[in-house]
């Protein structure tokens, strides 16, 4: 079979983009070398409809296998009873929970879009806000989640489901506050953790499964796994809400998820892809996992630091995660403009609106920086003043192509420091 060099130059050239540019995405990182070789098997090959011992189709006793040790070490992750590793993204993770519990047109309350929060948490462009009744809160104007709004909007409106989770919010979350007002109205909790995950995983942000009926996340962003989604529960539980499964049958939580992914909303998993799930569990089972979630926070730290030195305004005033979200209104700056121009730095970070934004969501205030991938290849505090200086330089002289041309060229001699896959060649 002819080799299809029209891709595999592009890949190549894809890497070379990877490894010359600084990755400042925060739902961004970089797998191991051993996760992306577990996705690249023969594993793609097997359609496995169904769940272990008790598939559609023959053949799946090494699947079956591969599948088990995925859930089981997911489970050990987060101490949790049960897991589903089957959802091809966290929207797809989401959206199951949403079909295992809900009803068209009932309510659920979220984390505004516009205030950090996440498309599947009710936007009215996404299946959460046009199938079901969206409330939301936001943040106050200190940039912190609201929570006597969520209070008050939750005793007023009674939703069926209270969402926590965000893709743009720095702090930690106060799970314990919102079960409690979930309790006065008999609301599920469903806490989405794509981003801070591996976090939580190392015991360094509050732990919701002490508090929230249902949890999601991706295994990408801070799990450093490839691409996918995860749902999990500590505790199964008989659900007092009296939710019936298709055939109107009384179902444990569990089993109505399981039902929801399977077949709610997908077919045949992704075999491949929950091998290499498998390998990422594996690795943040290890103590140096914990101590890169350790070193992702410090980074954080250091890099909110650097900015505010330098007069950028930090919505919330710092990070307690791996992100930060960057007004950048008191420079004169849009976002659209800002992650334009350091794109051409190779710099990659990307336009977020701001709580408040007077700005259209295509243009937006503000920028997300996270720092997971630039800690994956080994930076540490003091290189984040060296990557603030590179962005300061850049944003300062947007209009200026020599200035901006210059710095792509330190950026390039400074990340050969930071070797990406050298195993590649």
């Amino acid at each position: 079979m002819q080799k299809d060099s029209a891709i595999f130059d592009l890949i190549s050239r894809e890497l070379d983009r990877q490894r010359h540019g600084i990755e400042l995405i925060a739902s961004e990182n970089f797998t191991s070398l051993q996760v992306m070789q577990a996705m690249g098997t023969v594993a793609t090959n097997k359609y496995a409809e169904g769940y272990p011992g008790k598939r559609y189709y023959g053949g799946c006793e090494v699947v079956d296998e591969i599948e088990t040790l995925a859930i089981e070490r997911l489970k050990k992750i987060f101490n949790a009873s049960w897991a589903n590793v089957q959802p091809h993204s966290g929207a797809q993770a989401n959206g199951a929970v949403f079909l295992a519990v809900m009803k068209p047109g009932e309510k659920i309350l979220g984390l505004d879009l516009s205030m950090g929060g996440h498309l599947t948490h009710g936007s009215p462009a996404n299946f959460s806000g046009k199938t079901y009744q969206a409330l939301h809160y936001g943040v106050t104007k200190d940039g912190i989640v609201d929570y006597d709004q969520l209070e008050k909007t939750a005793l007023a409106e009674k939703p069926k489901m209270i969402i926590c989770g965000a893709s743009a919010y720095s702090r930690d979350w106060d799970y314990k506050r919102i079960r409690e007002v979930a309790d006065k109205i008999g609301a599920i909790v469903f806490a989405d953790i794509a981003h801070p995950a591996g976090l939580i995983a190392s015991g360094l942000l509050n732990d919701p499964f002490d508090h929230c009926h249902i949890v999601s996340s991706t295994t990408h962003k801070t799990l450093r796994g490839p691409r996918g989604g995860i749902i999990m529960l500590r505790h199964d539980f008989e659900n007092p809400w009296g939710i019936k499964d298709p055939k109107g049958n009384t179902r444990t939580m569990s089993q109505l998820l399981d039902l929801a992914v399977f077949p709610g909303t997908q077919g045949g998993p992704l075999e491949h892809v929950i091998a290499a799930k498998a390998v990422a569990f594996g690795e943040i089972l290890s103590e140096d996992f914990k101590a890169y979630g350790k070193q992702i926070i410090s980074n954080a730290q250091a890099m909110a630091g650097a900015f505010v030195s330098r007069g950028y305004n930090l919505i919330s005033d710092g990070t307690d995660n791996h992100l930060m979200l960057i007004d950048l209104r008191n420079k004169n700056l849009t976002g659209k403009k800002a992650q334009e121009t350091l794109d051409k730095a190779h710099i990659t970070l990307n336009k977020n609106a701001v709580p408040f934004d007077d700005k259209s969501p295509f243009v937006t205030s503000g920028i997300r920086v996270g720092v997971p991938a630039i800690t994956t290849r080994g930076m540490k505090e003091g290189d984040m003043e060296t990557v603030v200086d590179f962005i300061d330089k850049v944003l300062m002289n947007a209009d200026d192509e020599a200035a901006v041309t210059g710095v792509k060229a330190e950026v390039k001699e400074f990340m050969k420091q930071f070797p990406l896959y050298p195993e590649l060649g």
